[in-house]
């Protein structure tokens, strides 16, 4: 999730952390000397060096270089290289373990003893586990064996000798080609196409292994090109991530790419991506990017193999995240097709075209509804945008002024404010935006570690819009999303519903450029380190850390049974809690307990939220299989199954409301001259006539302003089973 963005001129405690780090560390000269291979040791000492320092004397709450620090960064770095447990065995891991209390005291002195012995043990490995994969392939294999894998790697014990690994290997590929083989014969019995020509089953075994093979030959030919700097890498993030999830090390490259997303100008499909163990899973949709305009991808999904197009798709598992990010990558205009495995284990592929992140997507918009006479607005704002070197660009907190102002020219008898999906942004949009909806009053509370709070306030008496409100939340709604959402519930100016609770993050991070603090550098670029300085706090003195912030209302969601969010993250910061803030809760709100009860009832009757809830349940169940059958006939009745129970969830996606969503007119004068304008906001509208959650959303509206809600505002059966 986007991590919060400070306005750094309000913010000297951390100007002077920066200058006191560039006065301690001016004493770094570069270290003259000529590099007779790639590897510089001088290099990777002066790098932790930095790390170290910058970490201790910058990060909001450093934990103790010791024996507990030494254990994280061993279990981190095992994993990081043998994930699936396909590489080192046990006699390995001996060998390892000797180093398991002392990686802090290598830290101290600079020397790299544990780095030195893992790296090139896995070197070995790896060259070891390429004869295994090319002898398993190299003969047809045979599914009508009864037997099954476990791919709950985490609780893996490591292989006890080389056979038994190369069995781990046997049955690993014999997994993958499974998968791809059932594909293939699915797609084969689907073609409906004149003179096809049918493949023996014989065939497409050979096709699969074929095709196994040689993404094998891809993946380790792109890991023998790695060298050790690369690994070393991998080590210092084992390190610096051991503080908090969101302090990692950025190797060059890397700084080179964060630099470019934080531009929002890149080709792509427009998602984040993050590893799991041996798989990639979609953290984040970037909004106005094709993943986010094609809504089939989700947060949480598994990518399992990429396509060029109508190429044969490459089996990713395994694969170091960088390479995968390359095979997604591509020209605009150009297809690829993603196999994932669904957060409810059901198996999709899914194409997209690469193109640029529509920017007109990010910005605010809004749209009026009406039902049974009454006029209300909806504002939806995918991201908290500012841009502080150009005072002409865009800023949210001005957008949603403007779009309340419309909403209330078009007479709107209620707002709802929709932060679903955001990932956050500028905090400064989010203080400006809550002071539209309430009279001056603190907003959120800052902390740098060893320093006093800092109260943030809306320091304007005028209140924008003192109307009914409600503002739309779900599990990925983090950062300056939950500062909004915190804020409106804490004065009770209006009520929050959504998720069972929002994203949770709490932190504040900052980018610092590690090569500032090297006079006369000639070790070459040193990268970046992004490291937590701060924590933010509610006015009621809570923070939103882990937590997040809770629903006044909950409804039911596909993650309401499964940790989506910080406190799925290993080693995320403690909940903690500071002194209030004085402030007034809003006194015009006459029907907020009656409103509250009164959603809360409804969904109780509702049998789509019903369908919902059961999905979850469903969901959670299978999120946690990792039992498979490697015997064809099996195998293929376990995905028959999945799909058929998959199938009894249709209705939830096919929902219809009776509302229409209309522009405001200047929009509507945008949409006459821009085509293409116009066919992002019609998607819009119709994505907005299939929300359950905006229809009970307008159902507290209507609650809040005394109007009684009638029986088919509540909608308890009519459509729940219509399907396409």
């Amino acid at each position: 999730m986007n991590s919060i963005i400070l306005f750094m001129k309000r913010n000297i405690k951390l100007v002077i952390v920066t200058i006191l780090l560039s006065v301690s560390l001016f004493a770094f000269s570069a270290y003259e000397k000529s590099k007779s291979s790639s590897h510089d040791p001088e290099k990777d000492k002066l790098l932790i060096e930095l790390l170290m320092f910058v970490i201790e004397r910058g990060h909001y709450d450093p934990a103790s270089i010791d024996d507990n620090l030494s254990k994280g960064i061993y279990k981190d770095f095992i994993d990081a290289l043998d994930p699936s447990r396909r590489y080192f065995i046990q006699s390995d891991i001996d060998k390892f373990a000797k180093h398991e209390t002392l990686i802090d005291d290598q830290i101290k002195n600079k020397e790299f003893t544990f780095f030195d012995l893992a790296y090139s043990t896995y070197v070995k490995r790896m060259e070891e586990s390429q004869k295994f994969y090319k002898d398993i392939l190299d003969e047809p294999i045979d599914y009508n064996v009864n037997e099954s894998i476990n791919t709950d790697y985490e609780k893996m014990p490591f292989a006890k000798n080389e056979s038994e690994l190369k069995e781990r290997w046997r049955k690993q590929i014999k997994l993958s080609t499974l998968s791809s083989l059932t594909d293939k014969i699915k797609l084969q019995e689907e073609d409906k196409s004149e003179n096809k020509k049918i493949k023996s089953f014989e065939e497409l075994e050979k096709e699969t292994r074929e095709s196994s093979l040689k993404t094998l030959d891809d993946y380790f030919k792109f890991i023998s090109e790695l060298d050790r700097n690369d690994w070393f890498g991998v080590f210092v993030n084992a390190i610096s991530s051991r503080f908090d999830p969101h302090t990692n090390y950025m190797a060059p490259d890397d700084k080179e790419r964060f630099d470019v997303s934080i531009s929002g100008k890149f080709e792509g499909i427009g998602a984040r991506l993050q590893k799991k163990n041996d798989f990639t899973e979609i953290t984040e949709l970037i909004s106005g990017g094709p993943a986010w305009r094609g809504k089939e991808l989700e947060p949480g999904d598994v990518i399992l193999k990429v396509a060029q197009g109508d190429g044969e798709p490459v089996d990713i598992s395994g694969m170091r995240l960088d390479n995968v990010v390359k095979k997604i990558k591509g020209p605009k205009g150009t297809e690829v097709r993603l196999t994932v495995k669904k957060v409810d284990g059901t198996i999709k592929v899914i194409s997209l075209i690469r193109d640029m992140v529509e920017t007109e997507e990010t910005y605010a918009k809004s749209s009026v509804v009406e039902r049974n006479g009454v006029k209300y607005g909806i504002i939806y704002l995918p991201k908290f945008y500012i841009d502080f070197e150009n005072k002409d660009s865009r800023d949210a907190g001005k957008d949603v002024a403007i779009e309340v102002e419309r909403l209330k020219q078009q007479g709107v008898s209620g707002i709802i404010m929709d932060v679903r999906d955001n990932g956050g942004g500028s905090l400064k949009t989010a203080v400006d935006i809550t002071g539209l909806f309430i009279e001056q009053g603190p907003v959120v509370q800052i902390k740098s570690a060893g320093t006093k709070k800092e109260v943030l306030y809306d320091r304007d008496a005028k209140v924008q819009w003192d109307g009914p409100l409600v503002v739309m939340v779900n599990n990925f709604s983090a950062s300056a999303s939950e500062i909004l959402a915190a804020a409106i519930q804490d004065y009770k100016r209006g009520i929050v519903i959504g998720s069972k609770q929002t994203y949770g993050k709490g932190t504040v991070q900052n980018v610092i450029d590690l090569n500032q603090f090297v006079r006369g550098n000639t070790v070459g670029d040193l990268g970046a380190l992004k490291t937590t300085t701060q924590k933010f706090y509610r006015i009621n003195g809570g923070s939103t850390q882990l937590e997040g912030v809770s629903s006044d209302v909950v409804m039911p969601d596909r993650y309401s049974h499964i940790n989506i969010g910080e406190r799925d993250l290993e080693n995320a910061m403690p909940w903690s809690k500071i002194d209030a803030a004085p402030y007034d809760t809003w006194k015009k709100q006459v029907n907020f307990e009656k409103a509250l009860q009164n959603s809360k009832s409804r969904m109780a009757l509702n049998e789509h939220f019903q369908l919902i809830e059961k999905n979850a349940k469903w969901t959670k169940e299978r999120k946690d299989a990792a039992v498979y059958s490697l015997k064809f006939d099996e195998f293929k009745k376990e995905q028959e199954k999945i799909e058929a129970e998959s199938k009894t969830f249709k209705p939830i996606t096919d929902y219809q409301n009776d509302l229409k969503f209309k522009p405001i007119p200047e929009d509507e004068v945008v949409m006459q001259k821009d085509e293409s304008f116009k066919e992002k906001r019609e998607r819009w509208f119709e994505s907005l006539s299939k929300d359950i959650y905006v229809e009970e959303a307008l159902n507290v509206l209507d609650d809040l302003q005394g109007k009684p809600v009638t029986k088919g505002d509540i909608n308890l059966k009519k459509k729940v089973v219509k399907s396409k």
